[in-house]
């Protein structure tokens, strides 16, 4: 995966360098995000915030590596009943992570009426830069931490997967979308639990210019 990511970086800088219409773009949207392997869940609604560089092969064909903000986690949701060996009621745990990543993708335009639908997928690289849990029990409520390193590390800072977006492009450069990011990497510290890794649907407009 890294391989391929610092592929696609060298291709479109070198192939951008001798094309004259190189453009830039910002996009910012909301997440619903999941991970895997986690029974009784509900999707954690966050938001991205995503900058990048088109390069043009031709009329239809770019590249897109970027930089972007990514909040992602999940929200489990189950109901204890009387009788059972915890306490009764209502238990919510809700993981926020943070995280930086650098996506790179392919593009392919479509004329369509006043601008161009866009298909989008490539591979991203991403470092989680802070993570949260709130648990809410019949007994109370608690926020702890999460813990990337030393002996009580339970979440791996490393991501790596793919993105697929569909979308719209007006030819004065507003555009929307919608997409999904497929996480590859195991996020679970723990090798004796099962892999946990990101899965997100993303809505989102912006700006390229």
């Amino acid at each position: 995966m890294r391989t391929l990511l610092f592929s696609l970086i060298l291709a479109a800088l070198s192939i951008g360098a001798a094309q004259a219409q190189i453009t830039y773009g910002i996009k910012t949207g909301i997440n619903l995000a999941k991970v895997s392997n986690l029974d009784d869940q509900k999707f954690n609604p966050s938001y991205f915030v995503t900058g990048f560089v088109d390069f043009p092969l031709s009329n239809q064909f770019s590249i897109q590596p970027g930089i972007s903000l990514q909040g992602k986690g999940s929200t489990v949701e189950t109901t204890v009943k009387p009788g059972d060996a915890s306490p009764a009621g209502d238990y919510k745990s809700t993981l926020n992570t943070m995280s930086v990543e650098a996506p790179i993708n392919a593009i392919y335009y479509i004329p369509t009426g006043s601008g161009k639908t866009f298909l989008s997928a490539g591979p991203y690289l991403g470092y989680t830069i802070s993570g949260k849990v709130k648990d809410s029990r019949p007994d109370g409520k608690e926020t702890r931490d999460i813990s990337f390193s030393g002996s009580d590390k339970n979440m791996n800072r490393l991501d790596a997967g793919l993105n697929f977006s569909v979308g719209y492009k007006l030819y004065n450069g507003f555009l929307i979308q919608a997409g999904y990011g497929l996480g590859l990497n195991d996020l679970n510290a723990s090798k004796s639990n099962k892999a946990n890794s990101n899965r997100t649907i993303n809505f989102g407009i912006g700006f390229q210019w």
